[in-house]
């Protein structure tokens, strides 16, 4: 019997919760404003990146700051083939892209550790952004170009169903013996190399995974802009809001960079709305204050709540079969 509350608890109830959100995220459009379907397909943008970055680094404890890099070349491959291709066959390459980049870097730089591994993904975004614009200049005599436009309910959509593949992947990761894997390399990067992983491969890999959802990501909210260039495609915050909403939803729990991302993403909108020349002051001091009070970010904030409602659970029933005995 308590296996079986234990299993409904800890599985069915979540997964039922799971299903009835993502059911009414489905049906939301129909019933929706123009701007809350714009507003959720933002956050649910932030999420992917949130989810996608935590992925790799959550587990392994590296930090990248290269999600804008990822997500800026699948902004570019729907500016580039948005013409000639399908909106889910465009999507698809912008993965793609993203994940062969990846792949390329992983294997060049994943060997470095620390804050050097931080910095050389910071400056890949960089590099990338200032090629980028070196080549339009010079080459084809332009800066930027122009999107096909797609409507607001088509790119929700397809933000939806890139969400619930990164979510699917992130669960899937993290319940497997390749989680496990990623985890132990995080702990001590020597001892699972002495235990037998493939600790470079499987790092290469990861990140490689983690990149896919970011492209896709990209080239799905580029149909939303009419016009990119490499400044706003390889934007620097595109790095730095995902392990900010990470670390604010915390990554102890699997919901905890949903938590952050939506929060942090909804915030930004409301700040951007009502102070649209102090935001990112009022933003960073948000930020900071949660970090110096939060360090376990609002996942460790709903623990310590749910821990506090048990003991008091545990109290009064405690004192009844004290008092039954006496």
């Amino acid at each position: 019997m308590n296996t079986l509350a234990l299993t409904s608890k800890k599985f069915v109830v979540p997964g039922v919760i799971t299903l009835v959100a993502l059911v009414l995220l489905a049906a939301l459009p129909r019933y929706a404003t123009a701007y809350t379907v714009i507003l959720l397909t933002g956050i649910l943008m932030y999420i992917i990146l949130a989810m996608s970055w935590v992925i790799f680094s959550g587990p392994t404890g590296y930090v990248s700051l290269a999600p804008a890099a990822f997500f800026g070349v699948g902004i570019y491959t729907s500016a580039v083939l948005g013409k000639a291709l399908p909106l889910p066959v465009v999507v698809a390459m912008g993965g793609v892209s993203s994940f062969c980049l990846a792949l390329l870097i992983g294997a060049l730089t994943l060997r470095l550790r620390g804050v050097y591994f931080t910095i050389f993904t910071f400056g890949l975004n960089e590099l990338i952004k200032n090629l980028l614009l070196w080549y339009e200049v010079n080459i084809t005599g332009t800066r930027g170009r122009f999107v096909i436009v797609v409507d607001n309910k088509t790119i929700y959509y397809g933000m939806l169903i890139i969400f619930v593949l990164t979510l699917l992947t992130a669960y899937l990761i993290r319940r497997s013996k390749f989680g496990l894997a990623l985890k132990s390399i995080g702990e001590s990067e020597e001892a699972a190399a002495h235990i037998g992983i493939n600790v470079t491969l499987l790092k290469v890999v990861t990140f490689a995974i983690s990149a896919v959802f970011m492209g896709a990501a990209g080239a799905v909210i580029a149909t939303r802009w009419t016009y990119v260039d490499p400044y706003i495609a390889f934007n620097y915050l595109f790095s730095f809001m995902p392990v900010l909403m990470a670390i604010f939803g915390g990554m102890g729990l699997f919901y905890g960079p949903i938590l952050g991302a939506a929060v942090l993403g909804y915030l930004e909108e409301l700040l951007i709305t009502r102070f649209p020349y102090y935001y990112m002051l009022l933003f960073g001091l948000i930020l900071v204050g949660v970090i110096l009070f939060l360090p376990n970010g609002l996942a460790g904030l709903i623990q310590r709540g749910e821990a506090a409602l048990r003991q008091l659970k545990w109290r009064p029933a405690e004192g009844a079969r004290r008092h039954a005995n006496t």
